[in-house]
């Protein structure tokens, strides 16, 4: 089973490393937040252990980031017992929560108990939209034509958009969200990924591409999915 560890403490990395390998777990590291995101995506951990105060992107963000494409167990261990920090983390996504100094019995004990939690099947969400079905489980989209479905193909890009925006449905997903998630933390400017693929994704999916109803830009901030169609920015 693989584990991440997020935690710019180089003594804790260090500790837990040591502690979980020899509990017979395969473990990664981190040392700060978008380190964690890109551990994340290249290893898909099956568990993560995050910190909340680190430098390039706090502990929320990165539990917002990869929320919007995993439901992998993040438990959170972290120095900060106020209860404010706590339900902010639990409602950006996080599954239990451990504070610092924790005992190390407790903090395995927590682990098994996710860990069981993860071997239950999850619910893997289909959405419509308009004349389109988007079927995460079977990475398939497609289309009403003539009362007849019809595969449309994206790109493995535009699926991951895609995909990002559907499970953070009629929620703003950021420019930075999504430029993190997908190509890393080194590409945090280049919003002009996401105006290309987001229009191609638009082509493909929109009735009326120019006049966008369900895939929506929040001028300034990132993207949104809306279901229902109520929406008229582009």
């Amino acid at each position: 089973m693989r584990i991440l560890i997020a935690d710019d403490d180089p003594q804790i990395l260090r500790a837990l490393r040591i502690t979980l390998t020899a509990k017979g777990y395969d473990v990664a590291v981190a040392a700060d937040g978008a380190e964690a995101i890109g551990a994340a995506v290249d290893h898909r951990p099956d568990l993560v252990l995050l910190d909340l105060g680190m430098p390039n992107l706090d502990g929320v963000e990165v539990i917002q980031a990869i929320r919007g494409w995993s439901e992998v167990p993040i438990l959170v261990v972290s120095g900060r017992t106020d209860a404010g920090d706590k339900v902010e983390a639990l409602d950006a996504g996080a599954d239990d929560y451990v504070t610092k100094p924790f005992s190390i019995d407790e903090l395995l004990a927590r682990v098994r108990a996710l860990t069981r939690r993860r071997a239950q099947p999850e619910q893997t969400p289909v959405v419509s939209f308009g004349d389109t079905t988007v079927d995460l489980a079977a990475r398939t989209v497609t289309r009403a034509v003539d009362g007849a479905a019809q595969t449309v193909r994206l790109t493995p890009t535009e699926w991951q958009v895609l995909e990002l925006l559907v499970r953070n449905e009629g929620r703003l997903v950021t420019r930075h969200l999504l430029l993190t998630s997908i190509w890393g933390s080194e590409h945090v400017t280049d919003t002009g990924y996401l105006r290309l693929y987001l229009s191609q994704l638009r082509k493909k999916l929109e009735p009326d591409p120019a006049r966008p109803r369900y895939l929506l830009t929040e001028a300034g901030m990132g993207y949104r999915l809306r279901l229902d169609g109520g929406g008229t920015a582009a």
